[in-house]
């Protein structure tokens, strides 16, 4: 019966991530629901990129956690870093507070938006972001399986504003990060020199697009 429904459900095009309850990151096994994005190799590049600038001690905020997969990963592959992780959803907050506890993460999770962060001054070393990214205009060229099933709020934005996360995460780090600290991000590659560009005129510097395994222009990092 059991194997019956779970057929059901991938017939009916549902991921089987989420039919089967969870997504492998980084070696390990990260509980997700429909709630959540589910974690994909690109996103573990952004994670390595991150932690290669992360030193003992190290304070690191992930804005937009999801299933807490970044957030996770750095807290327990840079030991002594004190991690925590925002997301506007309560129901993602729970599934990444699971994931932390069930792998023996310390990470602290907050409800924030990310559009209307806090006024924080030089309180993080690094500020990482895999925030919605996708061009609604985008949307009839992605699969359904994506469209249909993963939570629309982690994926789209707005057309005539498709860097508004970027530019609202930028602002706050550019303040709130500490002399030298870096800010990173997974990009949509159409806005990668848009978003590096953006950063600039913040007043960050060493900024530069780093491709992914496949090519593409993924990522953007700067240091204050």
């Amino acid at each position: 019966m059991l194997l019956d429904k779970i057929f059901k459900r991938l017939q009916q095009g549902e991921p089987v991530q989420y039919v089967l309850g969870q997504a492998d990151f980084r070696g390990r096994v990260f509980h997700v629901n429909p709630s959540v994005l589910i974690p994909r190799p690109e996103t573990a590049r952004l994670v390595e990129l991150a932690a290669g600038r992360m030193a003992a001690g190290c304070r690191a905020l992930d804005v937009g956690t999801g299933s807490g997969c970044i957030a996770v990963s750095l807290a327990l592959e840079c030991g002594g870093s004190r991690v925590e992780a925002w997301d506007i959803s309560e129901a993602a907050l729970s599934v990444a507070a699971g994931n932390a506890s069930r792998l023996g993460a310390r990470v602290e999770f907050r409800r924030c938006n990310a559009l209307a962060p806090p006024g924080d001054v030089r309180r993080w070393d690094v500020v990482v972001s895999n925030p919605p990214y996708v061009a609604e205009s985008e949307r009839r060229d992605m699969e359904p399986l994506v469209v249909d099933h993963e939570p629309r709020l982690a994926l789209f934005v707005p057309d005539d504003d498709p860097l508004r996360f970027y530019r609202s995460i930028s602002r706050y780090a550019s303040k709130a990060l500490v002399e030298g600290g870096w800010l990173l991000f997974e990009v949509n590659p159409r806005f990668a020199d848009d978003t590096a560009e953006l950063m600039r005129g913040l007043g960050f510097g060493s900024v530069e697009v780093v491709v992914d395994d496949y090519g593409h222009r993924r990522y953007a990092l700067g240091r204050r």
